[in-house]
């Protein structure tokens, strides 16, 4: 629990009465971002003001503030936490005044209707208690580190939803998961990533409070003091929005690149490409409200489009960001790009052949996009104990791993929490990541138990239709009028051929052969009328995960299942003894 987050929540009870516990966040986020932002302008609040008289144009204005703070942003009123107070009757048009004045890149308050709530606590005689307790903390940089004040949030989110009885793995994902992912996006470039005044950009299309952003560039920092992630991010709750932008303000960041909006009808990014992208979209979340843009932007957009590929079934959206991110890593031409995203079971063997989902795998694989996926210990998510996956994307695959797709077995990694958040009852600890990590970098040579190394052709499969004849009274077949036997639809079935059936490499190539050859040895010797239909062989692809890990464990002797049920009979038969007395 974050003690910070916890001290904050608390002075929630003071607008117990006017306020419901499931409005307590309107007025508890709000302000906690603009005391942050408070306590980092504080000692350069009078040198900002006197830049403010003494130049009208905000152009001007804003290079002015940079060059004399360092910052890009600024707010040019006179009021602040350290003399809001002193005004009594003027305290709301006061605090309004505060806000109204920030620079132009701190439009996070209008996301929460803040003015409309500052009149509210005004009027329930609340205002002048609340700004009392935020005025005595302290969340300055130096006192409330980033990591702090994203723990604090992400505690403040938890219990609001909790309040709200909404879900809140809609809005952040556990720190332990997001440091393994981005330790596996990483961790190809740890050479590249140690050059001095390297400049590289991250972006996250589902950024919402920022986590994956700021621990990716933590991340980054500890490998080299020196270096410079560029961190863009899209984001459509306006909350989480509104957090995200003012973490990465109090941090320095270019807070334009943080963009308000849908990312499936509204690429904020349209036509940018980065070097790391990474995303936790929501899981089993339909699309339907969304399908008419994204359907036009498939049609539109051709062969190149971000949809292209194909598209999921509307109950779930995973794969419209798989897509997304796919496109949006910079081209091998220009370095290479690698993506990192976390998602349910589903993605990897939802649909039949040549449906959406499996054209998507289709893609992604023939393409050699998939460097590896790795299975996530249940349990881990706020919200969920579903099983969970990380898949890594890569465009510039080292010669070693070009063609190959790397399976992890992670589930068994992990360390209990002393408590549970939610659903969340297990975490990875840095030695559970590193294992993780270390199973990566060996590859092929990774203990075969928890890591296997596949060609991309070994996911692939046709699904084939076998026939058989309609047969008359007499058994006879019925043939049309070329003298071919009409098939009866009641028997009319379906094989799923590998395309590695019989050993075979050559992958979709080697389709006719290999099909012929399953045909002759599982079907024509327990079906000798049967055929098959060429005009209906489809090719589809899924990653059959947990098939690969599988472990027969034998079943326990009859003897011994015989012994243990003597004894629970024995059992029985004396409480019974001991009623009947």
């Amino acid at each position: 629990m974050s003690t910070l987050g916890g001290f904050i929540w608390s002075i929630a009870d003071q607008l117990r009465g006017p306020y419901r516990p499931n409005q307590y966040g309107n007025v508890i986020l709000p302000l906690t971002i603009l005391r942050r932002l408070d306590c980092i302008l504080e000692p350069d609040c009078e040198k900002v003001r006197e830049l403010a008289a003494a130049y009208n144009n905000p152009v001007r204005l804003k290079i002015e503030v940079k060059k004399a703070t360092g910052r890009p942003f600024y707010n040019t009123s006179n009021y602040s936490f350290a003399n809001l107070l002193q005004d009594a009757d003027g305290l709301a048009d006061n605090l309004a005044d505060y806000v109204d004045r920030f620079s132009a890149d701190v439009d996070v308050f209008e996301y929460f209707d803040f003015k409309k709530e500052i009149l509210a606590l005004d009027k329930a005689g609340l205002l002048r208690e609340v700004i009392s307790s935020f005025k005595g903390v302290d969340l300055h940089p130096d006192v409330v580190s980033n990591a702090d004040m994203g723990d604090a949030f992400e505690y403040i989110i938890r219990k609001f939803n909790e309040a709200a009885n909404e879900t809140s793995g809609d809005h952040y994902t556990p720190r332990d998961a997001i440091r393994l992912l981005v330790d596996l996006l990483f961790a190809d470039k740890d050479t590249e990533l140690t050059k001095a005044g390297i400049v590289r950009t991250l972006y996250d299309p589902t950024a919402g409070t920022g986590g994956m952003l700021a621990l990716a560039e933590e991340h980054l920092l500890d490998y080299n003091k020196d270096a410079r992630l560029s961190l863009f991010g899209q984001e459509y709750n306006p909350q989480s929005y509104a957090i995200c932008k003012s973490d990465l303000l109090a941090k320095g960041h270019d807070a334009s690149n943080i963009a308000f909006g849908n990312t499936l009808t509204d690429d904020a990014f349209t036509g940018r490409k980065f070097d790391f992208c990474m995303s936790n979209p929501p899981y089993g979340v339909d699309w339907k409200q969304y399908v008419k843009a994204v359907t036009k932007e498939k049609s539109e957009a051709g062969p190149h489009g971000r949809f292209a590929p194909g598209l999921p079934a509307t109950s779930d959206g995973q794969m419209l960001f798989l897509l997304h991110l796919a496109h949006k890593m910079r081209l091998p031409s220009d370095g290479g790009g690698r993506a990192g995203i976390v998602m349910n079971g589903s993605p990897l063997f939802n649909g039949a052949a040549e449906s959406g989902p499996s054209n998507i795998r289709k893609w992604l694989l023939e393409s050699d996009l998939v460097d590896a996926i790795v299975a996530l210990p249940t349990n881990m998510f706020f919200n969920t104990g579903i099983a969970t996956y990380i898949w890594i994307l890569d465009n510039a695959k080292r010669p070693e791993r070009r063609g190959l797709v790397q399976l992890i077995d992670g589930t068994s990694f992990w360390t209990k929490m002393r408590k549970s958040l939610g659903s969340k009852n297990r975490e990875l600890s840095e030695a559970d990541r590193k294992k993780v990590a270390r199973l990566y970098a060996d590859f092929a040579d990774a203990d075969p138990d928890f890591s296997k190394v596949l060609r991309t052709d070994e996911f692939g499969y046709w699904t084939v239709t076998i026939e058989r004849p309609l047969l008359d009274e007499n058994g006879n077949p019925i043939v049309d009028r070329k003298g071919k036997p009409k098939p009866d639809s009641k028997k009319r079935d379906t094989e799923n051929v590998p395309f590695t059936y019989g050993g075979s490499t050559e992958g979709p190539a080697g389709k006719i052969d290999v099909i012929r050859a399953y045909f002759a040895t599982e079907v024509k010797p327990h079906a000798s009328d049967a055929w098959i239909d060429w005009t209906k062989v489809k090719v589809g692809y899924e990653i059959p995960f947990t098939r690969h890990f599988y472990k027969y464990i034998p079943p326990r002797p009859l003897a011994e299942i015989d012994a243990d049920l003597e004894k629970q009979v024995a059992k029985i038969l004396e409480l019974l003894h001991e009623v009947e007395q």
